[in-house]
């Protein structure tokens, strides 16, 4: 596997587009977030829910994937180098000029503020965390978990480096040679339902958010770990019906009695042990599904892809304030929530394209800002 895989590229640029449609979706759900319709859909909801089942999910897996492929170009100490660039920087930079737009948009439809962003704007320097205060990461949580990830899983990717990681890779090879082995992945992320979801619910707070940090970090070290292993991804090339099929029946036994209407486990006992082992394998399963139709249909490129699989980083970065900026207009219509959810997305992804396109990768500064090669033409490694 070292060809361009352009099935990995389309993966990571649909996963992506997934994530910034569902963020386009929040706004008219339920669940809290940062603005919010008067009013909302039960159906959207519900069909919110599944989604953020398995978007990230699948995102932290694909990421560990390109670690494997990071390493296969480049020296320890090079790899390191470029995740700093290109994962803290762009972080650091958003926590003080991107997301400080999507508290101030908040705060404005909540009534606790009522000036311009140029009199908000300041308060960022407090250096007062987020609900008090004004400076949070907000989306730009899985950039820091990623880094995080990275840094604490280095010594195992070091071990890459050494030829007795053969050996390893020969044990990968023979524990893959059935696709039962497969689904047996899913294990860790059942136990993680068990013993963190009730205690540790989600929080994107990197030091308290045991669930959804064990369960990333999990994701990331399989995308690493089976990144290099032949029969892995043939199995999900093989099976993918069989996997696709398994998500599906899975899919359609949880969404009556946890998906629709929001109805997740709220404490221990049969009904989250139910969902610990059927939701575990939904996703897992998922993910292989995912990865056998791209192997399939997908392993090809074009000037589309090409453009998207640069973009997408500096589309994520930028979406979530754009979003919520048009968002507070939007909610205000007295329009179908149909009508102002196609609209708040059509506007949020034209700005995006549009700030890409002329602004983010015009200038060295802003292309290293924003995650991507400073140098045009180069090599294209995404991150993450």
């Amino acid at each position: 596997m070292n060809q361009r895989l352009h099935y990995i590229d389309w993966i990571r640029v649909l996963a992506f587009t997934i994530l910034i449609l569902f963020h386009c979706a929040v706004p008219f759900t339920r669940f809290n977030w940062e603005v919010k319709n008067d009013t909302s859909s039960v159906l959207i909801d519900s069909i919110v829910m599944w989604f953020h089942q398995w978007r990230l999910p699948l995102i932290f897996f694909i990421a560990g994937v390109g670690v494997r492929f990071s390493l296969k170009k480049r020296s320890i100490l090079k790899f390191v180098g470029e995740r700093f660039v290109r994962l803290f920087l762009p972080l650091a930079f958003a926590m003080f000029f991107i997301t400080p737009i999507q508290v101030y948009f908040e705060w404005l439809q909540q009534g606790k503020i009522s000036t311009g962003f140029a009199q908000f704007y300041p308060s960022v320097y407090n250096f007062v965390p987020y609900p008090d205060g004004a400076l949070t990461w907000s989306h730009m949580w899985f950039v820091a978990y990623l880094f995080v990830f990275t840094i604490l899983l280095l010594p195992l990717f070091s071990l890459s480096k050494f030829k007795f990681h053969n050996h390893l890779k020969s044990f990968g090879e023979r524990l893959f040679s059935t696709p039962i082995t497969q689904l047996f992945m899913a294990a860790p992320f059942i136990f993680y339902y068990f013993a963190l979801y009730i205690k540790w619910p989600e929080q994107g707070s990197l030091v308290d958010d045991w669930f959804v940090f064990d369960s990333s970090i999990t994701f990331y070290l399989f995308g690493f770990l089976f990144g290099n292993l032949q029969n892995f991804w043939q199995n999900c090339l093989k099976y993918r019906k069989a996997f696709l099929g398994l998500a599906l029946v899975l899919a359609i036994g949880l969404f009556p009695f946890y998906f629709w209407d929001a109805a997740l486990p709220k404490q221990q006992g049969s009904k989250l042990y139910a969902f610990a082992i059927f939701n575990g394998l939904h996703i897992w399963t998922i993910i292989l599904a995912v990865i056998g139709y791209a192997m399939r249909y997908l392993n090809t490129s074009n000037k589309y892809l090409s453009y998207l699989n640069t973009a997408v980083y500096p589309f994520y970065i930028i979406h979530q304030a754009l979003i919520v900026a048009l968002g507070y207009y939007v909610v205000q219509w007295h329009w179908p929530i149909v009508s102002k959810m196609l609209v708040l997305t059509v506007l949020s992804m034209a700005s995006m394209v549009l700030i890409y396109h002329f602004i983010i990768k015009r200038t060295m500064l802003t292309r290293v800002l924003f995650g991507m090669k400073w140098k045009k033409g180069g090599r294209k490694n995404p991150v993450p």
